[in-house]
């Protein structure tokens, strides 16, 4: 990818089930289908779509959009979305069935309750909007059942946290504005609050929330915990505190590689390497008061990560994982501060072995740490 030119948006899944929706009911009152097919978005643009495919039948009509994400790296791109459309009974309205590739919603807590398509309400208003504009035009009474269908979709949500949140079958029809924003964190942030909002649904007084794979089997073997209460947080460590702030759990555990939580104990709540790298020379520094030489000061400075740095200062008898463990729980208990929340910070190498720990506590005084730091003898 050229890395000087801006990225390219793309379309959501939302978007492209709309507009082969509206190209499948104007075929099917007026027996054509328009190609290409225009649709409007919720911030009133007006994309136009080319048909893949289109089929008339006995009382329906279907049609069909390859979805373009753009530069995004979205697990549905160059997939089909596909919409039959049915007359429904006088006075229905729009109603929605999931077919091949879409998933049903069993859990409580997500904007669509259990028993429904996993068709999300914006694009559920979109579709809606559109069978409105196709009955404008042609004088048609717009009740309709809409199919929406994405071919091999159920292997696809295998990539996607659908399964956790408890959508079985298949993958959600998805967006807000339409468009897809190339690399967005958007859709991320909104899956770790959809997780939170299943897991207080659910009754869980008990959520992880996770940097990586590792620390996420790690926490749940360390606590006993169920699918329902584990967040892929990833690097949105600050965007997951601060949902649970409004929409609070009575216990939070933040868990992470040493890299990513020494990175929360230095302040970040954005935990990507993009955003700012360790400060190996403040991890020294607290080596240092922890009795470490000025040997040890110089080779941690001098060290390639920091798990090596971790290394240095174990092969010293300096124990650096409760001490970070500590300084991150501060950073985010400030986030949570004033909440009922008790918080644990928790890190993990790479095996899944604890490297260090700062205990339940809770947040309601954020500028107190869980314990004291301990020096390993």
């Amino acid at each position: 990818m050229d890395e000087t030119r801006p990225l390219r948006r793309g379309w959501t899944t939302g978007t492209c089930a709309t507009a082969a929706a509206k190209a499948a009911y104007v075929a099917l009152v007026t027996g054509d289908f328009p190609d290409p097919v225009t649709v409007t978005l919720p911030g009133g643009q007006t994309p136009a779509f080319a048909l893949a495919k289109h089929e008339t039948g006995e009382g329906f009509a279907s049609a069909a959009i390859v979805k373009d994400a753009g530069d995004d790296p979205d697990v549905t791109h160059g997939a089909l979305i596909v919409a039959t459309v049915r007359p429904g009974a006088a006075g229905s309205g729009v109603t929605f069935r999931a077919g091949e590739g879409v998933g049903t919603v069993t859990r409580p807590g997500l904007p669509i309750p259990p028993g429904e398509p996993a068709i999300n309400p914006v694009p559920r208003q979109m579709l809606a909007q559109a069978i409105a504009e196709v009955g404008a035009q042609t004088g048609a009474g717009g009740d309709v059942e809409i199919e929406i269908s994405i071919p091999g979709g159920e292997k696809l949500a295998e990539r996607t946290l659908n399964g956790r949140l408890g959508i079985v079958g298949g993958l959600s029809v998805l967006g807000t504005t339409g468009i897809v924003v190339p690399y967005s964190c958007a859709a991320w942030i909104a899956s770790i609050h959809r997780g939170i909002d299943v897991a207080r649904a659910t009754g869980r007084e008990h959520v992880a929330g996770a940097t990586g794979n590792a620390s996420e089997m790690a926490v749940q073997k360390l606590h006993g915990l169920d699918e329902e209460a584990l967040l892929d947080m990833g690097d949105f460590v600050g965007g997951t505190l601060k949902y649970l702030r409004t929409h609070p759990v009575p216990k939070v555990t933040i868990a992470g590689g040493i890299a990513k939580m020494t990175k929360l104990a230095q302040g970040f709540l954005d935990l990507h390497s993009k955003r700012g790298t360790v400060d190996l020379e403040a991890l020294a520094e607290v080596a240092a008061a922890q009795g470490g030489s000025v040997t040890l000061r110089e080779t941690i400075i001098a060290a390639n990560t920091t798990p090596e740095a971790f290394a240095l200062a174990s092969a010293e008898g300096i124990d650096l994982g409760d001490t970070v463990a500590q300084a991150a729980w501060k950073t985010a208990a400030q986030v949570i501060a004033g909440t009922d929340m008790a918080l644990e910070i928790v890190i993990f190498d790479r095996e899944g072995n604890q490297m260090g720990r700062a205990p339940f506590a809770p947040v309601n005084e954020a500028g107190h740490s869980p314990s004291r730091p301990r020096k390993r003898r």
